[in-house]
């Protein structure tokens, strides 16, 4: 199998990682990483044998495969040219800042025939992989919290963090959004620090999602209600808990309560993400994070955020 020629656009601190992770694979080769900061690409690229670049166009054409991993408002005009270009594409989340911008790139992978992969990490998450899709959520609960980290500021809270479960959430449930109510506030920034949003869905299930980025604990977790189960997934430690109902009674007439906990051995996301990103291509298998799974989630990430934007009042509702 001819090996991919890759490289990785962006190398702060999650591109560093990127790069690392396509130089480990047998089947890639890391050819360039590129970073407008000189020194910081080729501090990145340097232990690869990887050309250190500041602008990306000569590798246009010239590559199969990329990670973007720039800041959010260059996405579209950097994930845009590669595709332009017959390249494979790996974007960070959120995708795109618009919508407009998010349904150009996957027009162009379309016509292209490339793929267009969208980097929700936790979906590799191995408590994720394990969980048993097959029964449909009537209730979830899902809480992300963190403490305060200067990196990664240049978006709202709904953007950087809750739009994690916001992509789990509707890969799950698989039914059209029919209203959000939405609150939140500053505290540190000048954006959304903390925000809950109540997603209803078409098919009655109620998703209630919360995300902070000024804790005092970290705790990332996911519950859902299901008719004959109750599920906790725990991002943070790779546990995943199912309690269901079992054959034997516990009281008269009550079924017993039959608990099963599974611990995943430490494992790197980011790598498996990347492997399945190569698979694909290897393939023409659609990506587990499509482009249409990233817009998805983007769109219901910035209707959040449209209902946080005006203080007055402080909880609105969507649709109006």
């Amino acid at each position: 199998m001819k090996k991919l020629q890759c490289a990785v656009i962006g190398a702060g601190y999650l591109g560093k990682f990127h790069a690392q992770k396509y130089a480990s694979l047998p089947d890639c080769d890391l050819v360039a990483v590129v970073d407008i900061n000189p020194e910081t690409a080729q501090t990145v690229a340097q232990p690869y044998g990887a050309a250190a670049l500041t602008e990306y166009q000569s590798l246009l054409g010239a590559v199969d495969a990329v990670s973007i991993v720039v800041p959010t408002t260059w996405h579209h005009a950097v994930a845009r040219d590669f595709l332009k270009a017959g390249t494979h594409v790996l974007v960070e989340k959120p995708m795109t800042v618009t919508l407009a911008e998010a349904d150009d790139l996957i027009a162009i992978a379309h016509d292209h025939q490339l793929i267009l992969q969208v980097g929700h990490l936790e979906r590799f998450n191995p408590a994720v992989l394990g969980l048993d899709p097959g029964e449909t959520p009537l209730f979830i609960e899902s809480h992300r919290l963190s403490p305060f980290n200067p990196r990664a500021n240049d978006v709202s809270v709904v953007l950087d963090l809750m739009i994690h479960d916001i992509d789990i959430i509707l890969a799950l449930v698989d039914s059209e959004v029919e209203r959000i109510d939405a609150s939140g506030t500053a505290v540190l920034t000048s954006g959304t620090d903390i925000a809950n949003a109540r997603l209803l869905f078409q098919n009655g299930c109620v998703a209630n999602v919360t995300a902070s980025r000024i804790s005092m604990k970290l705790e990332r977790k996911m519950r859902l209600f299901r008719p004959s189960s109750y599920v906790c997934v725990d991002f943070q430690n790779r546990v995943l808990t199912q309690h269901r109902t079992g054959s034997k009674e516990m009281f008269p007439g009550i079924r017993e309560i039959v608990t099963e906990e599974s611990v995943f051995a430490s494992g790197d996301a980011l790598l498996e993400e990347i492997k399945h990103f190569v698979a694909c291509i290897h393939t023409g298998s659609k990506p587990l994070v499509s482009g249409e799974a990233g817009r998805r989630a983007l769109a219901t990430a910035l209707r959040i955020t449209e209902l946080l934007g005006n203080p007055e009042p402080s909880t609105l509702r969507w649709p109006v």
